[in-house]
């Protein structure tokens, strides 16, 4: 492992005199290169400059304690211990960082929410989980755009919504929330107080590049026709809707939210691009070992993940069994240290797995 961080170590460096070459500079193209390359190695590198020093400290400290001193191997003595906790959490951190990279990891992602299973009230949990995400959105200073949109009715909420969220690391934080959302409470249109359980899928797609995929023309099918808002009425005159499906795999994407035909075509083009990407993804993934199938952080949005349970104001996440009394708060956004336990969960099954 070490021999390795000391050539992540030398190519940092290297790529620190690239940053400040003025022919690399006046290459724009070349320096975002070896830009990203330098963001990318900072945290392991700086980790591990950090071990180092610390190594170096515990080295120093052990030789003070043969020191005729004894003052000074009093000192040595007791800082040895915070300094040897310090190098293991280093070492731990270590291990985290050279775990192989999600490649989508720093791309921006499409959010879909559908109603499951709950007629109307799983329309308005729709709603309340879009209400979350966009919040927590908001809060990692990223941009939400909603895509398309198909309100659930009368009572509010949606029978799905897809939106585009861009930011720094969108899906490398958002990428454990696909699966099955469970809401236990007693809806508003129940007379006798009675809980419900309904369910809301959620789906989190990275956004796919042009290059990689190559959708042929001839593959789609692209229909379109007037916007229609609550209750089928026409929205506008003109022919703005697009539907388009791609004929190979029978996918069907629809956009009206935007009143020119082009934006509308240009959006259901980007939501087709990550659906069949995932769709890629997930054949890739069929074709190899079970013990790879199962590895974690696959995803599988046909599995409960998480329980919302408004009577006792508790969320639950069944993946890792952390349950938490804060309901309001986490639908208000407050999912950060979700995640983060999340994270944290995956990475320790994946060092299991390298072993």
């Amino acid at each position: 492992m070490f021999a390795r961080l000391k050539d992540v170590d030398a190519r940092y460096q290297v790529l620190e005199q690239l940053l400040s070459d003025p022919a690399v500079v006046g290459k724009p193209g070349v320096y975002q290169k070896y830009a990203k390359e330098h963001s990318d190695l900072r945290p392991l590198v700086e980790t591990y400059r950090e071990y180092e020093k610390t190594s170096r400290h515990i080295e120093e400290n052990q030789a003070l304690l043969k020191d005729s001193d004894e003052e000074l191997r009093e000192l040595a003595k007791e800082e040895l211990p915070s300094l040897q906790d310090a190098l293991k959490s280093l070492e731990g951190r270590l291990r985290v960082l050279l775990l192989p990279r999600d490649p989508n990891d720093d791309k921006n992602v499409f959010l879909e929410v559908r109603a499951g299973t709950g007629g109307d009230e799983a329309g308005l949990f729709a709603g309340d989980l879009f209400r979350m995400y966009a919040r927590f959105a908001e809060t990692s200073g990223w941009k939400m755009e909603v895509m398309s949109s198909t309100p659930a009715g009368g009572m509010g909420g949606f029978k799905e919504i897809i939106a585009l969220i861009t930011g720094k690391g969108a899906y490398s934080r958002l990428k454990y929330e696909s699966g099955v959302h469970r809401v236990q409470r007693v809806p508003i249109t129940e007379a006798q107080g009675r809980i419900h359980t309904s369910a809301v899928t959620v789906a989190i797609l990275p956004e796919a590049e042009e290059v990689e995929l190559n959708i042929d023309p001839n593959d789609l099918r692209i229909d379109v026709y007037h916007s229609s808002g609550h209750g089928g009425q026409s929205v506008n005159t003109t022919d703005s809707a697009v539907r388009i499906t791609h004929l190979p795999t029978g996918m069907i994407v629809t956009c009206q939210d935007e009143k020119s035909q082009l934006k509308n075509k240009h959006k259901a083009m980007g939501v087709l691009r990550a659906r069949l990407l995932d769709l890629a993804v997930k054949k890739q993934n069929a074709e190899i070992s079970e013990t790879r199938k199962n590895q974690v952080g696959s995803g599988d949005r046909s599995e409960r993940i998480r329980t919302y349970n408004f009577p006792q104001g508790r969320v639950t996440d069944h993946r890792i069994g952390l349950t938490a009394y804060n309901l309001e708060n986490f639908l208000n956004g407050g999912i950060q240290f979700m995640i983060d336990a999340l994270t944290t969960h995956y990475q320790a099954e994946a060092l299991k797995q390298s072993g």
